[in-house]
C-alpha cells in the first residue's frame, strides 16, 4: 500500500495555503551584491546595472550568457526585479516614441474609442493596449530602431528563450492618479479563487515561467510620481496568486514595497508573478508614462491579439533600408525581427505544412530573415506570408 504521507508538496493550494508569517520569512531575504556581479549596485534589494556596460558585456557571448544567467537567478530564485539605467541611451528616439504613442492616445481620446485599464476607468489615466502593432503601422521606421535594442532581447531571452513574443501598452498616470492594488500579473494574475483552486500547484508554479514583465520609462519617475511598487522575494511564493487575492497579505505588501525612482530611457523587469501596484501620482505637473512591455514564452499565449504578419509587412521595407544603409547592424535588425514576427511554427496542419527536414516546419521570422537576406520585395514577402498562413489553416 502507497504511504502519502510522504508526499508533502501540495498539489492543490487555497486559503488554507497562505500562511501570512510563512509568507514574512520568505519575503524577508537579503540580495546579496556577490551573488549579482555584473550589478552596479543593489538598491532596495533590487540588482541595478549600468546600460552601457551590460551592452559591452553583450559583445561577447561568453560573457553575455553569464550576465543572462544572472538575470535568470534573480527573476527566479532573487528578488524577481532587476533594473537596467540607461536601457535606451538614446533619448531623442524616446522622446519621438513618446510623440507617437501621445498622438494615438489623442486620437482614441477625440474619437471615443480610448479604454480604461484593469484598474482605473478611462479618464482617470490613459492606456494605449496593443501599442506595439499602432506604433509599427503608424511609424514602422521609429518601431524598427525601437525594437532593435539589444538589451530588451537579452533580458527576454535570458527568461523565456528564443522565439518569445512581444506586447506593448502604454500607460500613462496623470498628477492625482491613484495606486493600484497589490496584484500578480498574466497568465494567473488575472483570475479569481475559484477558478485558481482548478489548477494544480505545478501549473502555478509555471505560470510565472510563461511571460517577463518590463517597462520602458518614457518620463522621469521621481518618488513622487509612484513607480511601480514592487515586493522583492515575493515571486517564488508559491500560494501567492491566491494570497495576492487576501486582505491581509495586501496589507503586507503596502507595509513591505520598495519602489525605485526611475529616468527616462531606464528598463525595469520583473517576474510576472512579483506582487506590485503602480503607485499614487502625488505630483502636480508630471504625467508619468511608461510603454509597458509584457513578454510571452514561445510555449505560451500572449496576452494580446498581435497581427504578426500585418507588422513584418508593415516594418518590412524600413527594415531592408535601414539595414542597407547601416543604421541598423544585422544584429539589431534581427532583434526587430524577434520582435515583430511569429517565431514558433507550431500550430501547423501537418497534412500540408509537414516538416521537410528536422521536426518543424519554417516559422514567419524565419521566412522573414530569408527575405532580408534575399533582397526581396514586399509584394514577395506577402505572397509568402499568405501563402504560410493558408497552409496553417485546417482543409
Amino acid at each position: 500500500m502507497l504511504d502519502h504521507t510522504r508526499h508533502t508538496t501540495p498539489v492543490w493550494l487555497d486559503d488554507l495555503s497562505c500562511e501570512l508569517d510563512a509568507f514574512l520569512r520568505h519575503i524577508d531575504q537579503d540580495t546579496v551584491a556577490d551573488d549579482y556581479p555584473f550589478a552596479a549596485s543593489i538598491d532596495s534589494q533590487v540588482p541595478v546595472y549600468d546600460g552601457a556596460a551590460m551592452l559591452a558585456a553583450m559583445q561577447q557571448e561568453g560573457q553575455a550568457r553569464e550576465v543572462m544567467a544572472e538575470w535568470n537567478r534573480a527573476f527566479s530564485t532573487g528578488p524577481g526585479i532587476v533594473v537596467i539605467r540607461q536601457g535606451y541611451s538614446d533619448l531623442a528616439l524616446i522622446d519621438a516614441v513618446t510623440d507617437e504613442l501621445s498622438a494615438i492616445i489623442a486620437e482614441e481620446e477625440a474619437s471615443g474609442t480610448s479604454t480604461g485599464d484593469h484598474f482605473a476607468a478611462a479618464g482617470a489615466n490613459s492606456r494605449i493596449w496593443n501599442s506595439h502593432e499602432k506604433l509599427c503601422v503608424r511609424a514602422p521606421a521609429l518601431y524598427a530602431r525601437y525594437n532593435a535594442n539589444e538589451l530588451t532581447r537579452r533580458i527576454s531571452e535570458s527568461w523565456l528563450g528564443s522565439g518569445y513574443q512581444v506586447t506593448f501598452q502604454v500607460n500613462v498616470v496623470r498628477p492625482g492618479g491613484k495606486a493600484q492594488t497589490a496584484h500578480r500579473d498574466y497568465h494567473m494574475g488575472f483570475q479569481d479563487v475559484a477558478t485558481l483552486k482548478q489548477f494544480p500547484a505545478s501549473q502555478h508554479a509555471l505560470s510565472a515561467a510563461l511571460t517577463l514583465q518590463g517597462a520602458v520609462a518614457h518620463s522621469d519617475m521621481p518618488l513622487a510620481s509612484g513607480p511601480t511598487k514592487l515586493l522583492p522575494y515575493s515571486q517564488s511564493y508559491l500560494p501567492g496568486y491566491i494570497a495576492v487575492l487576501l486582505p491581509e497579505f495586501r496589507e503586507a505588501f503596502e507595509q513591505r514595497y520598495v519602489q525605485l525612482p526611475l529616468a527616462k530611457g531606464d528598463l525595469l523587469f520583473f517576474n510576472p508573478a512579483t506582487f506590485h501596484a503602480a503607485g499614487d501620482n502625488n505630483t502636480s505637473d508630471l504625467q508619468r508614462m511608461a510603454n509597458l512591455m509584457q513578454v510571452g514564452s514561445t510555449y505560451g499565449r500572449s496576452i494580446e491579439i498581435v497581427d504578426r504578419s500585418r507588422i513584418t509587412l508593415a516594418v518590412f521595407d524600413d527594415l531592408k533600408q535601414l539595414l542597407g544603409s547601416g543604421t541598423l547592424t544585422a544584429r539589431e535588425a534581427d532583434n526587430v525581427i524577434a520582435a515583430t514576427a511569429e517565431g514558433y511554427p507550431f500550430p501547423a496542419n501537418l497534412d500540408t505544412d509537414s516538416p521537410l527536414s528536422g521536426m518543424a516546419p519554417p516559422s514567419q521570422q524565419d521566412v522573414l530573415r530569408q527575405a532580408l537576406a534575399e533582397g526581396w520585395s514586399k509584394d514577395a514577402l506577402a505572397q509568402a506570408i499568405a501563402a504560410q498562413n493558408d497552409r496553417k489553416r485546417s482543409h
